[in-house]
């Protein structure tokens, strides 16, 4: 679940390049485009994933390779994602990058600022094999939103998640909490509710910062914009703070602390209901008690307004690697998005469909109906958004996780936290210019 969840990586690129570069060894990747006596073009395919994710992955390989005969993918667990984001990064330096790699779309205007991811618009958009118009309206918008950079498409999405809320039922019935909150106004009236009773309202992870970009998105803003003006001690992301930090302030939510998830703090009925990412839901589904009885339900409103932030990984594909690899990738990514691959993806992991048409096809539909737990996640798809990616996002996230900190940890107000982010992130954008 920990390696499911994480957002971004929370230290520098550059920082975690230079360290890992001495330690790692690995096999050159990039520079042989055949993979022996049958002449496939080997595409080489570093990801993040483990356990049944990696199982799940490799068998959506393994039909790619099948399904042709002119390519061949090697995929490669490289550990957890801070693993592979630090073998990346000394495999740029040493000149021995893969064919493609999973990473955060926040990642990309870094990568392409030190010059080693590909546009992928000569295939996506051009040529035989290109995504048609049917394939880009069918492809949730916000998805490739998110992978197009400086007017240029450098990701594709993969493994997709949104953040949902979880919610104890024998709990709330022996609390006498007849109805769902769905708005945060009526999440905070409850909690004033449920202080005397020794159970607080909601938990969340030992952050909230997903949670806070949910509310400001609800709010109507970005503590970033797009024209990168920062907002971090504007009266809306302050206000918007102040919901969660006043519930967390009085004692009436919780933060999961060393725990790092919040599912602990859910599963042992000391808060009714959890906000979390729906990838997590196979963990739920894997560690909480038999007896628990819980489900799942899209987020709570804010001013009336609905959001959810999705997070997850996309591919980029490296410069390093041949004319003939980048064919061969951008099928294998074309393939991997796929409304049969994508359904399949999504019903041996709980991540989201990447296509509408998937959502509502029949095998899909099927699956919602064995496990409703599932539906929480692709109920939200259309009110979804991903923050906005920059130059210098990786230390922005690093930023706001240490002010979310200092309000949780030093007790610090949101007018200083926030005051503070103010300026730590005017400045990465001015360095960054």
């Amino acid at each position: 679940m920990k390696n499911l969840m994480n957002k971004h990586w929370g230290k520098s690129l550059l920082a975690i390049g230079a360290a890992a570069v001495m330690a790692i060894t690995l096999a050159a990747c990039g520079s042989s485009s055949k993979s022996g006596a049958n002449q496939k073009v080997q595409i080489t395919f570093w990801h993040g994933m483990n356990g049944v994710y990696n199982k799940a992955l490799q068998g959506i390989i393994t039909d790619f390779n099948k399904s042709q005969d002119k390519y061949v993918v090697k995929g490669t667990a490289q550990g957890n994602y801070t693993a592979l984001q630090q073998k990346i990064m000394a495999a740029a330096k040493s000149k021995k990058l893969p064919t493609i790699a999973q990473t955060t779309y926040t990642t990309v205007p870094d990568y392409v600022n030190q010059g080693f991811i590909t546009p992928l618009d000569p295939y996506m958009l051009k040529g035989s094999d290109k995504l048609t118009s049917a394939d880009k309206s069918d492809i949730y918008s916000t998805f490739l939103t998110s992978s197009k950079y400086d007017g240029k498409y450098y990701s594709m999405p993969f493994s997709k998640s949104v953040r949902i809320m979880f919610y104890n039922k024998d709990l709330m019935q022996k609390l006498g909490v007849k109805t769902i909150p769905t708005s945060w106004e009526d999440m905070a009236k409850l909690g004033k509710q449920l202080k005397s009773k020794g159970v607080a309202v909601v938990g969340f992870d030992q952050s909230f910062d997903m949670e806070l970009d949910g509310l400001i998105h609800q709010a109507g803003t970005s503590i970033v914009t797009k024209n990168l003006k920062v907002n971090a001690d504007s009266k809306k992301v302050l206000t918007a703070t102040h919901v969660i930090w006043d519930m967390i302030h009085n004692g009436e939510a919780k933060t999961a602390g060393s725990d790092f998830y919040g599912d602990r703090n859910f599963t042992s009925g000391k808060t009714l209901f959890y906000i979390g990412s729906s990838a997590g839901v196979s963990s739920m589904k894997a560690n909480a008690p038999k007896s628990l009885n819980w489900a799942t339900t899209p987020l709570p409103s804010y001013l009336g307004q609905k959001g959810t932030e999705l997070a997850g990984n996309d591919i980029v594909m490296f410069k390093s690697a041949s004319t003939e690899q980048q064919k061969g990738a951008w099928a294998f990514m074309k393939f991997l998005t796929s409304k049969k691959e994508t359904t399949k993806w999504a019903e041996k992991t709980g991540y989201v469909p990447l296509r509408k048409s998937a959502v509502t096809s029949s095998s899909y539909q099927a699956y919602l109906k064995q496990d409703p737990t599932a539906k929480a996640a692709v109920d939200s798809l259309d009110f979804g958004f991903q923050a906005i990616a920059f130059k210098g996002f990786t230390e922005y996230r690093t930023d706001v996780l240490n002010a979310v900190d200092a309000m949780l940890t030093k007790k610090q107000t949101p007018e200083k936290a926030m005051g503070d982010l103010q300026t730590s992130v005017e400045k990465i954008i001015q360095e960054n210019k």
